[in-house]
């Protein structure tokens, strides 16, 4: 068993789990980190998607008992209903879109200069966002109505740009669109199942000619630590929110995105970028 792909695999689990649900982009930090590791290969591209299953496997079990309380009450509770149905249509923009231009942006944007400056921009506009007076409309998830899951699809949807942040686009978007802090970072998590169950199931089934038995204990090792670091930053994450903006995440971004720019421009770091 090669240690040092094990090894690979466990700091990519990890980066993946801590930047998944945080609004400073997990596929804008695999790529940079698949490229310093020289892990970025379409194997090493097909492992980044797959370990996406061990970060929603931490917000399943996070929220066991409401999602339970959902399936158990389809068709018969109306809150229930109108949860899977605002999930299903906030899914359908970023869904259709991705199909729709998914190779380009591969092509294009999945590199680490593109990736650096949507950082950068990315955190311009939370500090935008965060300076804004804002009206709650609402509190809760299930306060929520078709028009405002829509809303939070389109954000969503900005997400095809790598470096952007899916749970950023979707927090700060709900933000704007009238969600309280916790309903946008809570809907975020939810809405997060099955837009990257479905990417993960579809990735899997089309570069299925790249799986191997031989790579099962880098599968396992990816996994386990994308599920507990995760489920710590899940936890983390709605203690945060209840008394902090997300300010220092934007300065972040900034700092993150200007090294990557830096190192690329002084060739101190030889970056794939096209």
């Amino acid at each position: 068993m090669d240690i040092i792909l094990l090894l690979k695999a466990l700091i990519l689990g990890v980066v993946e789990g801590l930047t998944e649900f945080l609004p400073i982009s997990s596929t804008g930090h695999l790529i940079l980190a698949g490229d310093l590791l020289n892990f970025n290969d379409d194997r090493g591209k097909l492992f980044e998607i797959v370990i996406q299953s061990g970060a929603i496997l931490a917000v399943v079990w996070e929220y066991r008992e409401r999602l339970a309380r959902t399936f158990a009450g389809l068709g018969r509770d109306r809150e229930a209903n109108r949860l899977v149905l605002n999930l299903f249509i906030a899914f359908l923009p970023l869904a259709v879109l991705g199909l729709a231009f998914g190779k380009a942006i591969k092509a294009h944007l999945f590199a680490p200069l593109p990736v650096a400056t949507a950082f950068i921009l990315g955190a311009f506009v939370i500090l935008w966002a965060e300076r804004k007076n804002h009206t709650v409309r609402i509190e809760t998830v299930d306060e929520m109505r078709p028009m405002d899951a829509v809303k939070m699809g389109i954000a969503q949807a900005f997400a095809l740009i790598p470096g952007t942040s899916r749970s950023g686009s979707t927090i700060i978007g709900g933000m704007l669109f009238g969600l309280s802090r916790k309903a946008a970072t809570e809907f975020s998590f939810f809405l997060a199942i099955p837009t990257l169950g479905v990417a993960t199931v579809y990735q899997v089934y089309k570069e299925r000619a790249l799986l191997s038995a031989d790579d099962l204990g880098m599968w396992i090792v990816g996994f386990i630590s994308a599920f507990v670091s995760a489920f710590l930053c899940v936890r983390w994450l709605l203690r945060y929110i209840s008394s902090h903006d997300f300010v220092p995440f934007a300065w972040y971004r900034i700092a993150f995105g200007i090294v990557v720019l830096v190192t690329w421009h002084f060739g101190l770091v030889e970056w794939t970028a096209h």
